[in-house]
């Protein structure tokens, strides 16, 4: 095979992408402190319940929130139905450790709620009425109605592109609109709705910023406090193997599950379009306060109680350097955008010209950073750094890299690639298979060479997924915590660095204003990605 530009732009890239997953397995046979011991015989079964008990409550909540308001708005019509079904995706915009501070601020002895009570009915000890939401009920509630989209966006998916066939084949057999639903819809749409649960629990056991605001020890805490209480990388990284090896056989039992099942249509009569029914009394009414409840609690509620305490406290509006944090914020954004989709960019058209077996695998490879929590990646980067720097840099007698890439931006970013390479990767690459290579072909008998295609003819092509994947991306690391948290550099903060540092200091009303101004930045985002994502088969 012939050696260009592109094969070895895509297979360093590929490389780069691995070196730090690669790090965490790798990691498994070293040396750790007298903390692993510790651990052991303490906290470390309390660490491993509390991370299954979080995962599967969250699953079990996500899966009927995210799968009733997708077939909600999928087959029926009833007030509002077309607003739900792009609304209910605005939780994105709140992340689960925000959303752990709304619960506690409302809940609280003397909070929100009681403010309210008292303005309603004058003073009384209402502290004893109100129920209190913290422990592993407030981490399972502030997860679950942050990560519900990911269940509702791919399961409304599914269930937009059923045909009628399947309705009408519960009604011969004489089904109710239920047992239809559990039956055939849901079966059908299975593979949407398991890949949606996946994503929540990867989000799930890598979630850092609610987990350790409501004290709940599972392995993620347990990782962060390995490297900064206690120093000892080692066991850190042996923490993060042993929780990638549980997301992995997740994966594994549920493909193993699935066995020969399928999941299309044999049907010659070929796709029926769907109509949908509209409701109308009783069960209109229900179809939207179901849908309104879910909006409510997931976005409004903890909107109006950040809104609230900087309405409250408006000296934390102005005691904080909010120009700072937004240009902080949106340099890492541009920076990481940009760096991301250029990557992935070359990788694809890489992959597409060469067509080797071998830079494919190491593609696969290279986007299974996402399953990894983030928390786990930084600490899996400082690792490698400081191994290159001892066995490579200082053996050929030059300077130490650590203060480039530990603490600095630039160190930062290229976790943010790695993190998130993922979603740049499969969002352009969705884009490519529009492409046919019919069209390549043409070029080149035109006398265009590969790079002149690339730039004149594909680039302008996938225009729009670049753009859904440039939001995605900016999405992603404006909520991001344990990345920014760990590798930062001193006195660089962003919106969420900020709201954590204060939350963490029992300074709730203080994180009110970046949390703020985090859940407005991540709802523009949102608002501009949804024309993308929630469009209709006729759109």
């Amino acid at each position: 095979m012939r050696i260009n530009f592109w094969y070895i732009s895509s297979l360093l890239i590929s490389l780069f992408v691995i070196i730090p997953i690669m790090t965490v397995f790798s990691s498994f046979f070293e040396n750790t402190s007298n903390y692993y011991q510790i651990l052991k015989d303490t906290f470390l079964l309390e660490y491993i319940f509390n991370s299954i008990i979080l995962l599967f409550s969250v699953l079990i909540l996500t899966f009927l929130i995210g799968t009733v308001s997708a077939y909600l708005v999928s087959f029926y019509k009833f007030p509002f139905s077309n607003f739900f079904k792009w609304a209910l995706i605005l939780s994105f915009a709140v992340p689960p450790y925000i959303y752990a501070y709304s619960l506690t601020a409302f809940f609280e002895n003397y909070g929100t709620a009681y403010s309210i009570l008292k303005n309603l009915f004058g003073e009384a000890n209402y502290n004893r009425s109100i129920p209190k939401f913290d422990g592993m009920f407030g981490v399972i509630l502030s997860i679950s109605f942050s990560l519900y989209a990911y269940v509702y966006i791919l399961a409304r998916a599914s269930f937009l592109y059923q045909s009628q066939n399947l309705i009408d084949l519960g009604k011969n057999l004489g089904f109710t609109k239920f047992k239809t639903l559990y039956s055939i819809i849901l079966p059908a749409a299975r593979p949407a709705i398991v890949a949606g649960l996946s994503l929540v629990a990867m989000e799930t056991l890598a979630e850092f910023g609610a987990v350790d605001f409501f004290s709940i020890n599972t392995l993620t805490t347990g990782i962060y406090n390995s490297w900064i209480t206690f120093d000892d990388l080692a066991f850190a990284n042996q923490l993060s193997f042993f929780l990638l090896l549980f997301i992995f056989a997740l994966f594994v039992l549920e493909n193993l599950s699935r066995k020969r099942a399928k999941y299309h249509m044999n049907s010659r009569g070929g796709f029926k379009q769907k109509q949908k029914i509209k409701l109308s009394g009783f069960k209109s009414f229900m179809a939207f306060m179901f849908c309104f409840i879910v909006l409510f609690l997931s976005f409004l509620f903890p909107l109006s109680q950040m809104l609230y305490w900087t309405l409250k406290f408006p000296e934390n509006l102005f005691d904080l350097e909010i120009i700072k944090l937004l240009i902080n914020t949106l340099y890492l954004v541009v920076l990481s955008s940009l760096a991301l989709i250029i990557f992935a960019l070359l990788s694809n058209y890489g992959n597409r010209v060469t067509r080797d077996k071998t830079l494919k695998i190491l593609s696969i490879l290279s986007i299974s950073g996402y399953a990894i929590p983030g928390v786990i990646l930084a600490v899996a980067f400082i690792t490698f750094i400081a191994w290159f720097d001892e066995s490579v840099i200082k053996n050929l007698g030059f300077f130490s890299i650590k203060n480039i890439f530990i603490g600095s931006i630039l160190g930062l970013v290229l976790v943010y690639i790695v993190r998130f390479y993922s979603l740049a990767f499969n969002g352009i690459k969705s884009g490519y298979e529009k492409i046919n290579i019919s069209v390549d072909e043409s070029s080149y008998l035109l006398g265009y060479s590969k790079s002149k295609t690339f730039l004149n003819i594909h680039i302008p092509f996938l225009r729009n997924s670049l753009l859904f994947v440039c939001i995605l991306i900016s999405l992603e690391i404006i909520r991001e915590l344990p990345i920014t948290l760990i590798l930062r550099p001193f006195n660089f903060e962003t919106f969420a660095t900020t709201a954590y540092i204060s939350a963490s200091e029992d300074l709730l009303e203080a994180a009110a204003v970046p949390s703020l101004f985090l859940i407005l930045i991540a709802t523009s985002f949102i608002i501009v990605t949804s024309k993308y994502i929630l469009r209709d088969k006729d759109e």
